[in-house]
């Protein structure tokens, strides 16, 4: 007879030692927090046989915690699981996977909090990596190249992000022989580098290579086994298709786009992933999205320094300055800019790219309440400016573009 619970078990311990942790796409966070735990106990034993595979593989489920709640602890931990790895390595291959671990943590830690200087840092280290097994050899090219991708983006210069993409080609290659989890990364990468550019060149051919990428991962990853990769990229391809409808103004191709983002917040529950599901929602917001959805994606991201909490209040805050604003409630957005101007007060406790949407927050009352007072906003232009700057600065180019769209030009023009 069939005994799920015991069968079950049975095939989430022979994920356990498996080197592709796809898996973890079947639990929810809670559970992913467990399994980190288990595992960082289990390596820290005296009796641990292995404890350099135990201590990589603690860093990798803090990783994916992290990844999914935005959690800065999880991201320590998984950093100080990378270190303890470093410790207790027994060849030089085993030194340059646990330097690999270290620099994925710094990769995510950017795609979090933003800052470029660990941007460079990480890159640097990557640069000096070199590896004995063909495994590590892939998993180093895939890290370098990724790290690559991302300041090329940085940068919006379409021939920098094309020899970006062409590393992601050649890393991409190489990871035949890597876990499908980290080939699922590079396409997706390489999906939104290509995307990026071909909307920059109006680049026919990037963007079918970037459509090609996401179809194959999304007829590849199935809904009951790979829920998040396949949810993320219908989101990206949602994204592609919202750009090209608002260059082309086509009606249909922004539906389609639509179409994708709701196939996308379909695959998991907020719960499982909570930062996915709000990545999906903050694409959606380029469009109206109801305050009551902006309200729970701000909840969900409530992490100091979080840059899609910082992009979940700056849309809040816009939503409640356009909504007082239709209701004509003086009152009620000088009882917002108060909370606002009391968050600003905290000085050096407030992390840069939070003072940066709480700046633009700030822009969009005050503007409101102009326009129903008949009166001038006060250096409206100058808040806006030092809130894209320090946007740049922290590498999030979502919020300094939300920045630049609000400018007292951008709205009279829109």
């Amino acid at each position: 007879m069939f005994e799920f619970g015991r069968d079950l078990r049975k095939l989430f311990e022979k994920a356990r030692e498996s080197d592709d942790l796809g898996w973890l796409e079947l639990i929810g966070v809670d559970l992913v927090a467990a399994e980190a735990r288990r595992e960082t106990t289990d390596a820290g034993r005296a009796s641990c046989v292995r404890p350099f595979e135990g201590w990589m593989r603690a860093a990798a489920l803090w990783r994916e915690h992290a990844r999914r709640t935005g959690a800065r602890d999880s991201l320590d931990r998984a950093a100080r699981c990378a270190s303890d790895a470093a410790r207790h390595t027994a060849t030089p291959d085993q030194t340059a996977a646990a330097a690999i671990e270290s620099g994925e943590i710094h990769l995510l830690r950017f795609d979090l909090f933003g800052g470029l200087s660990t941007l460079s840092a990480a890159l640097s280290d990557a640069q000096s990596l070199s590896a004995e097994r063909p495994q590590t050899r892939a998993a180093a090219a895939a890290l370098h190249a990724r790290l690559t991708a991302r300041r090329a983006a940085q940068t919006g210069e379409a021939s920098t992000m094309l020899d970006a993409a062409a590393l992601l080609d050649a890393a991409l290659h190489g990871a035949r022989i890597l876990p499908p989890a980290a080939a699922d990364d590079l396409r997706l990468d390489r999906a939104a580098l290509a995307l990026e550019a071909g909307v920059k060149r109006r680049d026919a051919r990037l963007l079918d290579q970037a459509g090609r990428d996401l179809r194959a991962l999304v007829e590849s990853a199935s809904p009951d086994y790979r829920p998040l990769t396949r949810a993320r990229a219908l989101a990206l391809a949602g994204s592609g298709l919202m750009a090209l409808a608002a260059l082309a103004a086509n009606e249909t191709a922004r539906l389609q786009g639509m179409a994708l983002f709701d196939a996308a917040a379909e695959q998991f529950t907020p719960d499982h992933s909570p930062l996915d599901w709000v990545a999906v929602r903050m694409l959606q917001a380029q469009t109206d999205l109801p305050l009551l959805r902006l309200a729970e994606a701000e909840a969900l991201t409530r992490e100091s320094g979080l840059i899609l909490g910082a992009l979940a209040r700056e849309r809040r805050l816009a939503a409640e300055a356009a909504l007082a604003e239709a209701m004509g409630d003086v009152d009620g957005l000088l009882g917002l800019e108060s909370i606002v101007r009391r968050r600003l007060s905290k000085g050096g406790k407030v992390q840069a790219v939070d003072w940066a949407a709480d700046q633009i927050g700030m822009a969009h009352l005050s503007m409101a309440r102009a326009r129903l007072t008949g009166t001038e906003p006060h250096a409206i232009g100058m808040i806006l400016t030092e809130a894209m700057e320090t946007a740049h600065e922290q590498g999030s180019r979502a919020l300094a573009e939300r920045a630049r769209m609000a400018m007292p030009e951008a709205v009279a023009g829109a």
